[in-house]
């Protein structure tokens, strides 16, 4: 099989050892910053995804899929609501809940909550708090008993155990003679859960319906019901039928509504990461041209020849195109080996410099999530890829051009 004259000579050029060593040096670092910057891109989507799949999976054992609450946050028929709701597509769980602000105190420390009234069996069909209770069980959580079950980074605040007692304050006082007396109720320490995510570490108790219910002065009703889907993309349309289904005198909101800053802060985030990152490579890829032009004046007596033998200027365009094509087509599969083992072992590499550098990268009070988490999707590393090659194949048209324009009879006048 023949090879075309134009590849051969590219391939050629490429493999040659240059008199000017200086261009050896540039096509180097053009091919080593194509490298990098694919590198960092890949690694740096993968660890946006990896942000955006730990956060939802974090928000979501604690969150619903979707919530349907009522007007002044109470829904008396929710019995009804709920197997009404649970006939749609999609439903697989419905669970009732009631929410409400307090105060929790023990001794001299006193931090503020929100209190989340739940029955522990079906409450465990629609999130995995079960799962995130480390101390004691969520299934302790009986009516009448009072218990509670609270956040690590709340336990660890009020100074508090299993077994120990807390004061749960609400807001609905007592009217007497004297004016307004806060309600106060004692609670035991059941359990204490711990998802990864501080606003529900630091800030939510968990206590029996009925407890909720007497607490609050709701009688029968609660504050809404909480749906688990089959698939959670499929939240907003399930919005939809449900308020076509059960009318518009009930408030559904979903998690893609109830946590949107997040999840939009973190597209947006990517894209502009995308964008700027993407610079890195466009700085490899003009590193290309100023490498090609200075390759075509040192092999304009070369160019000539091929001329004389006869070439065309399209064919001297190819060899030149072939030669750029090869540094980024190499810097672009460094790049991807290199960004590709970063991302799978982010796990490992980051806490090895943490260690070696005595910091901690993400502070758990500061950030949402207190490790670098990594999921590397195929899509990303194609479409970096890409973005890659064409601009390292951009970057030859213009000195393959101005090769093509070489006059042989100049080239050739002082050799």
């Amino acid at each position: 099989m023949r090879v075309p004259y134009e590849l051969f000579v590219g391939l050629r050029y490429t493999r040659a050892k240059r008199r000017n060593h200086f261009i050896s040096f540039i096509s180097l670092v053009s091919m080593l910053g194509i490298a990098l910057g694919v590198a960092a891109l890949i690694v740096v989507l993968s660890v946006m995804n990896g942000f955006q799949r730990e956060v939802r999976s974090r928000i979501l054992s604690v969150a619903s899929h979707v919530q349907i609450t009522g007007p002044n946050n109470e829904l008396r028929d929710w019995r009804s609501v709920a197997d009404r709701a649970a006939r749609l597509p999609h439903v697989v769980a419905a669970a009732p809940f009631v929410n409400g602000q307090g105060l929790l105190a023990n001794g001299d420390a006193v931090r503020g909550a929100l209190v989340r009234g739940i029955v522990p069996d079906l409450e465990s069909r629609v999130a995995q708090l079960a799962a995130k209770t480390f101390s004691g069980a969520l299934s302790a959580l009986a009516p009448g008993e009072f218990g509670i079950v609270l956040g690590a980074d709340l336990a660890r605040a009020l100074r508090v155990f299993p077994g120990d007692q807390v004061t749960l304050i609400v807001p609905q006082g007592l009217v007497t003679p004297a004016g307004v007396i806060p309600r106060l109720k004692q609670f035991r320490v059941v359990g204490i859960f711990e998802v990864g995510f501080f606003e529900y570490d630091n800030g939510l108790a968990l206590i029996h319906l009925q407890d909720a219910q007497r607490l609050y002065r709701l009688g029968e009703a609660v504050s809404g019901v909480r749906l688990k889907l089959d698939d959670l993309f499929q939240a907003r349309a399930v919005g939809r039928e449900i308020v076509q289904a059960l009318g518009p005198n009930l408030y559904v909101s979903d998690w893609t509504r109830s946590h949107a800053n997040f999840f939009r802060a973190v597209q947006i985030e990517k894209t502009m990461m995308f964008i700027i990152l993407t610079l890195i490579v466009a700085v490899a890829a003009f590193n290309m041209v100023s490498t090609l032009v200075m390759a075509v004046t040192d092999k304009q007596a070369d160019i000539a020849i091929l001329r004389t033998l006869g070439a065309t200027p399209s064919s001297i365009m190819q060899i030149f195109v072939v030669q750029g094509a090869i540094i980024g087509v190499i810097g672009t599969a460094l790049g991807v080996a290199g960004g590709i083992a970063l991302a799978l072992n982010i796990d490992i590499v980051v806490p090895a410099l943490e260690r070696l550098l005595h910091i901690q990268f993400l502070s758990k009070d500061v950030y949402l999530i207190n490790e670098l988490p990594s999921e590397l999707q195929r899509s990303d590393v194609i479409a970096i890829s890409t973005v890659s090659l064409a601009l390292g194949f951009l970057a030859t048209l213009y000195p393959s051009w101005r090769a093509a324009r070489v006059r042989p009879a100049e080239a050739l006048r002082y050799e």
